[in-house]
């Protein structure tokens, strides 16, 4: 039985203008040195830039190919009909026809990277925080509005298993064991980490 082995990943801290910064290097450096101890066949990215630089990094210390795979795309993959109170304000902006693309571009990914594989692969998703919650989201099987209380540290790991005739296994979830203290929570905000 062939095993999609997925290696999610949330790219480096990044500027506000997208780009890593010197943690975000670092980090990327880091979980390249840890993703190395696997047999890595391939290490998709998202189109944006702070995802691109990341993998770069990935596959230079695990001298697995890169490639782009626009389903990693940064969006809002689901946008609930009654948000709760403190999502409200992040909801207000989005119309139907948004609601709609994020709706669209969510199944492509699931479609895409969510299923068994035809050979036995690993495969690192270098994307970001809200495409790691839906992906968790559907291998948990939960309701599309579960996406919303998950989030990721930049550069942790979430290990998914895809097989034939079985659900999905979540191996970890936001797996920030590879990196040092300071290096930990970043992309969060502030207040208290375990």
């Amino acid at each position: 039985m062939a095993t999609r082995h997925l290696y999610v990943v949330r790219h480096g801290a990044a500027s506000a203008f997208g780009e890593l910064t010197g943690t975000g290097s670092r980090q990327a450096h880091l979980l390249g040195e840890r993703l190395a101890r696997s047999p890595i066949d391939i290490v998709w990215h998202s189109p944006l830039p702070r995802a691109a630089d990341t993998a770069l990094v990935l596959g230079s210390l695990t001298g697995a190919e890169v490639a782009e795979a626009a389903e990693l795309t940064d969006h809002v993959p689901h946008v609930p009909k009654n948000a709760p109170p403190a999502w409200t304000g992040f909801f207000d902006g989005f119309d139907a026809a948004e609601a709609a693309e994020g709706a669209r571009l969510a199944a492509a990914l699931t479609a895409r990277f969510a299923r068994p594989a035809e050979t036995e692969t690993h495969e690192v998703l270098v994307t970001h925080a809200y495409q790691v919650a839906w992906l968790v989201r559907d291998a948990l099987g939960a309701p599309a509005d579960r996406w919303l209380a998950m989030s990721c540290g930049n550069a942790s790991v979430t290990a998914i298993q895809h097989r034939d005739s079985t659900p999905p296994s979540l191996l970890a979830y936001n797996d920030m064991g590879h990196l040092p203290e300071e290096l930990r929570w970043t992309g969060f905000g502030p207040g208290m980490r375990p």
